[in-house]
């Protein structure tokens, strides 16, 4: 359908070269006969803002998204009969978004190599369907006019420069664009980006450098609005930072090149403004220029994100732990940002696919991702190699299969993912579409691993960030073929579950899976190195002797002082590794420990939501090295399906997934007083969970199906109902 209505139009472009300034499109056309309704198809290889009669369409921030654009490029559909009358205009402002970002154009993404040039262009069409059973379309096309406008300058890493001073003046032709494929056009797959709150600043802060700085008491993605008046050409200029310094001042040397720029020429008289052709991740916010009396609410931070459902929601009698949470929801949200990324504020932001994977699980509870995670799974699909290889960033835009471009846990997330998306939403159309990437993934592995049955060889991230890293390097002790090998037994068993479900033939994936298994148990049953490897060990079930690599993972744990020493991979396994193998105490001591390094660490630091590293600060208050130190990468955030799941006890059950039966296992601990998680499915709410009274524990279930309920080793048959 979108093809078909999008045949008659053109990709547009300015006749001449406006440098970094954001060209502005017009056409004016008029209703010959009465309306009965109007449809206006939108899209453009960059971003769009468009505006009929004065007023805005839709509320999707920077449309059309992040694709995989050469192959993949989203219209989006509007009903924009109610903003017609007789004689209108339709305005459109042009940003370069992710397409021709500073992002798009960096050799670690986008490769020189991959020959690629890119041009920015909008292309449009607006339906007209008239009472009398007539039609008209109006299309962009060379007839459009075109201003340069008052966005001077906009990139997602860069931030934006405004001039509201500045007159349009609709004196330039629009030209057709050189690129007018119109093969890759799609409808609107993923969910739109839109806003979703808005915060104003808890304090005024004057730093001891002599900054003023404004405090919105949370870091969050999105941008920030102004309201203020002015005289025309006065200035406006703003810094953003995701924390203060041991010594309160403004800090943000972790942005590392992004400049993050907010520069605004005033109009004359009262105005508002948001930079909505980017975004930033921000906390504080200084203010270098205003020429205006600094008044709070005449602040605005707007929060941004993908436009998602919450599900998911834990409580507990420990406070910590409840921020905690609300950190892993902020990270969330700050990071589902149309792709899964890894961070929102420095020149990154990337679709990392190895974050995606080991928080995908918690994700899927927290926020109804499946529509989000389908179209990023899409792409992924889209991009990957006819090997199988799939890239550590999606979108890539064009793989490029260098020893780097490829790690296992990282490309596992071609399996993981859409399995997830199976298990907590039922979706089995997603997995039946990703089956055969998910085959070719395993298959890749098996024809360029160094040793049959296992993977050896090729460039990994390990358990990348491991405590036990040497200073200044990101990777420790961890075989990185325990991981890979790991790994590649996990998206085998995928695939073999994947398959029987679709009716496939897997006889050779089961014959696979056995000998990987068989071969990790031979090649690896020495004593373990790291507290990563015994915990992936335990937790994907291949341990020759559980019991003993159990107990010695413990005496490892004790060894290094009860404190975890895990990385991004290893961390998601550990609490698994320790509560499946008879050592639930030691797991809930590890996520309420407080002191460094573990989960509550940051929540005693300020943090508002998840960091990169362990010590992005330090107990003595020094900051984590610049050069990779997000305070919003939600990775760790992959605890709360341990809480989800075990703590609270609510799993779903493979034969009967998307909760159409449930099977708890809730496990109390003396060390919180009570403890309550709560889903919405599509069943209605689950809830699970248990208080300690009079030091017994109570547990308490409320199921809207028929389910399956294990309390400390007795079985229970329950009805929908509250027990």
């Amino acid at each position: 359908m979108v093809g078909e209505k999008m045949l008659s139009a053109y990709f547009i472009k300015p006749k001449i070269d406006l440098k970094d300034i954001s060209p502005v499109y017009k056409k004016e056309f008029c209703l010959q006969k009465p309306l009965e309704k109007a449809v206006l198809y939108i899209t453009a290889r960059g971003t769009y803002k468009a505006y009929i009669n004065g007023k805005r369409v839709g509320n999707f921030v920077l449309a059309p998204g992040l694709t995989s654009y050469e192959k993949r490029l989203q219209v989006q559909e509007y009903d924009v009969t109610a903003l017609l009358k007789t004689e209108n205009e339709i305005v459109v402002e042009y940003g370069v978004g992710w397409y021709l970002s500073r992002m798009a154009n960096e050799d670690f993404l986008y490769p020189k190599a991959a020959g690629i040039t890119r041009e920015g262009a909008i292309i449009a069409e607006i339906e007209l369907y008239f009472t009398d059973g007539t039609t008209q379309s109006v299309i962009t096309d060379d007839s459009w006019l075109v201003a340069s406008g008052k966005t001077l300058f906009s990139d997602i890493y860069d931030g934006t420069v405004y001039d509201a001073s500045k007159e349009l003046k609709f004196n330039i032709n629009a030209v057709l664009a050189e690129n007018q494929d119109k093969s890759m056009l799609i409808a609107q797959q993923g969910e739109i980006v839109c806003e979703q709150e808005r915060l104003k600043p808890i304090a005024v802060i004057t730093t001891k450098n002599g900054e003023t700085v404004l405090d919105f008491g949370q870091n969050l993605t999105g941008y920030l609005e102004i309201s203020l008046t002015a005289k025309k050409g006065e200035k406006v200029s703003f810094s953003f930072g995701e924390i203060l310094d041991k010594d309160g001042n403004f800090y943000n040397e972790n942005y590392r090149s992004a400049k993050c720029l907010y520069e605004y020429t005033c109009a004359d008289g009262f105005q508002t403004y948001k930079p909505d052709l980017t975004f930033y991740g921000f906390r504080y916010v200084r203010v270098n220029e205003y020429p205006a009396k600094i008044v709070p609410e005449d602040f605005t931070a707007i929060v941004v994100h993908s436009n998602m459902e919450r599900t998911g929601y834990i409580e507990s009698s420990n406070p910590l732990l409840n921020q905690l949470f609300q950190n892993i929801i902020w990270g969330q949200k700050g990071n589902f940002l149309d792709i899964p990324t890894d961070c929102p504020q420095r020149d990154e932001r990337k679709g990392w696919t190895g974050d995606a994977q080991v928080f995908v699980k918690a994700a899927s509870l927290n926020f109804n991702i499946n529509r989000f995670f389908r179209k990023w799974l899409y792409d992924m699909a889209a991009e990957q190699s006819e090997t199988g290889a799939v890239s550590k960033i999606v979108p890539m835009y064009d793989l490029i299969e260098t020893p780097t471009g490829v790690s296992s846990a990282w490309g596992d997330a071609v399996t993981i993912c859409p399995w997830q998306m199976y298990m907590t939403y039922g979706d089995k159309e997603l997995l039946e579409y990703m089956f055969e990437p998910m085959c070719k993934w395993v298959d890749y592995i098996t024809g360029t691993t160094e040793k049959e049955g296992l993977w050896v060889g090729g460039w990994h991230y390990g358990d990348w960030l491991e405590l036990k890293a040497p200073k200044g390097e990101y990777k420790g002790e961890t075989r990185e073929s325990i991981i890979a090998t790991a790994y590649y037994a996990k998206s085998c068993e995928i695939v073999v579950k994947a398959g029987k479900v679709l009716g496939k033939d897997v006889a050779k994936y089961e014959a696979l899976h056995e000998k990987i298994v068989a071969s990790f148990k031979k090649e690896f049953s020495d004593t373990f190195k790291t507290q990563a490897e015994y915990a992936v060990t335990l937790a994907f079930g291949l341990a020759a002797d559980s019991e003993k690599v159990a107990r010695d993972f413990v005496e490892m744990i004790h060894a290094d002082g009860d404190m975890l020493q895990t990385g991004f991979v290893g961390t998601p396994a550990l609490l698994y590794a320790l509560s499946e193998n008879g050592y639930l105490d030691l797991a809930y001591k590890l996520l309420l420990r407080e002191e460094y390094p573990s989960w509550l660490y940051p929540v005693t630091k300020g943090a508002t939501t998840i960091w990169e590293h362990w010590d992005g600060i330090t107990p003595s208050g020094e900051l984590g090295p610049a050069d990779m130190n997000s305070y919003n990468h939600y990775a760790y955030g992959a605890v709360a399906d341990w809480i989800y799941t075990v703590a609270a006890g609510i799993n779903t059950v493979e034969e009967a997934p998307a909760f159409e039966r449930i099977l708890f296992t809730p496990h109390a601990t003396g060390k919180l007083d009570y403890l309550k998680a709560r889903i919405n499915t599509k069943y209605g709410e689950v809830e699970s969970g248990f208080e300690n009274i009079n030091g017994r524990a109570v547990y308490k279930i409320k199921t809207p199906v028929s389910a399956t309920a294990v309390i400390e080793g007795k079985n229970y048959d329950l009805t929908p109902g509250e027990y």
